[in-house]
């Protein structure tokens, strides 16, 4: 995709008395873009498209000259922006962008800057990359949709009136908000306008485990794992030293529940955010049911075979592998951490006090430099098979998964969740721009620029 693209730079200027939408184009773009003589053609920006007449003028290789009135009808900041281009001999038209909404949930004050939570500083690296690469980028909250959103210029977010995009990248945090008919709407004029949206939706645990538990190369590096019930629980004490019980939309490692037997009948149990030391005194197996439905407040769970996995210096230690789609779309790792738990607690997530090293490190403290090193090749290969069967039964796009894997005293690396809107804390926060926002504008250039879609808005 990204071959057939040709980057531009596009300058505003006052616009002909005569013509106002004379396109003014340089020798070098028109031969590159091969337009075979057409000095009349549709523009396209986002679902809007405009005829124009090109002019062709002796300037810089890649520039174009766009009268002020037409940044104003595609809904674009007049000003000089970087946009891809691409000419679609078949309908004379010429394809500018990508125009990317990122839809999140945020609830701006008149006045002042929006805060986009947790994606802040992830939306101003999605902004850097889409301006080194070409293309216009706006965040917006879905009861705004076309309405109003914010594009990052000077180091401030500035609200305006924004284009239809080519694309939409969802990063909504609530489960229940994607749940609301207000959202359900929204999604239906996205299906009339023909706008690709991903990442679809969350996924709860089951499903995932529903969606891979019969597939074959899958199922022996599943932990077992069942709704739960008084007699799956009851079935998982008889049969495991220790489970897991984690409610199927939960996120950040918050309200799991550790169950580990010490004797016959009698169990430890331990919630996430909870020391070893304050774990509750040996239950007898009838007693958990009703304890832990008092725990999870009638969330609904799934129980879950505990595997021994290595550690780190006595804290627990998983692996979170951010996998995207490529131009091609296919799957990619995009960076790999090692997520170290806090002192005693279970759980490895960095949001509850852990902290991450780089995989090798945390893999040599357990094994040789050449089994680490085949071991992270084991990780890999699983993240990528994940990835693959969970988009291809999915509804919806998926183009980004955070993928946990743990390994176990043998070198076996297990899969213990996937999540659809992975967080972005664990990449390197040190200046530089995430590997995941590079991923992310390359897969929404490729959905942008993959079809027309003339739909007027």
């Amino acid at each position: 995709m990204s071959r057939s693209l040709t980057s531009i730079t596009i300058l505003p200027e006052k616009s002909e008395a005569t013509n106002s939408h004379l396109i003014k184009m340089s020798r070098r773009l028109y031969h590159d873009l091969q337009m075979e003589n057409h000095r009349e053609l549709q523009i396209m920006v986002g679902t809007k498209t405009i005829r124009a007449n090109i002019q062709i003028i002796d300037t810089l290789p890649r520039e174009l000259h766009v009268p002020e009135e037409v940044f104003t009808y595609f809904c674009l900041p007049v000003r000089k922006v970087n946009l891809q281009a691409k000419y679609f001999s078949e309908s004379n038209t010429l394809k500018l962008g990508p125009v990317i909404g990122l839809l999140t949930d945020f609830s701006p004050k008149d006045g002042e800057e929006p805060n986009f939570r947790s994606i802040h500083k992830f939306c101003e690296d999605l902004h850097q990359v889409v301006s080194e690469n070409g293309g216009f980028l706006y965040v917006f909250s879905f009861k705004h949709f076309l309405q109003h959103g914010y594009y990052f210029e000077n180091g401030s977010w500035i609200g305006t009136s924004p284009p239809a995009p080519d694309v939409i990248y969802n990063r909504i945090h609530s489960r229940i908000l994607e749940n609301k008919q207000e959202f359900v709407e929204f999604r239906k004029i996205l299906e009339q306008l023909a706008i690709p949206i991903f990442n679809d939706r969350f996924h709860s645990k089951w499903e995932v485990y529903d969606q891979l538990k019969n597939e074959h190369h899958l199922s022996s590096y599943i932990p077992e794992t069942a709704l739960l019930s008084r007699d799956t629980l009851h079935s998982f004490l008889q049969t495991y030293e220790t489970i897991f019980i984690k409610p199927i939309h939960g996120s950040q490692g918050k309200n799991i529940i550790k169950l580990e037997k010490i004797a016959e009948d009698q169990f430890t149990l331990q919630t996430s955010g909870q020391s070893q030391a304050d774990a509750l005194p040996a239950l007898a197996a009838h007693e958990i049911y009703q304890e832990i439905k008092l725990l999870l407040q009638n969330r609904i769970c799934i129980v879950q075979e505990g595997i021994s996995f290595i550690d780190y210096q006595s804290s627990a230690m998983d692996f979170r592998v951010l996998v995207h789609r490529n131009y091609e779309k296919k799957w990619e790792i995009t960076s790999i951490v090692a997520r170290i738990g806090a002192e005693q607690e279970f759980v490895s997530n960095v949001s509850r006090g852990g902290h991450t090293i780089k995989p090798v490190t945390a893999l040599r403290s357990k094994m040789s430099q050449k089994t680490a090193l085949q071991t992270l090749k084991l990780i890999k290969e699983l993240s990528l098979e994940t990835a693959e069967k969970v988009s291809a039964l999915s509804s919806g796009i998926t183009g980004e998964l955070g993928i946990d894997v743990g390994v176990d005293e043998k070198g076996k690396p297990w899969l213990i969740e996937v999540n659809s809107k992975p967080s972005k804390v664990f990449e390197d926060d040190s200046g530089k721009i995430r590997p995941s926002a590079k991923a992310i504008i390359r897969f929404c250039t490729s959905l942008a620029f993959e079809t027309l879609n003339e739909k007027e808005v």
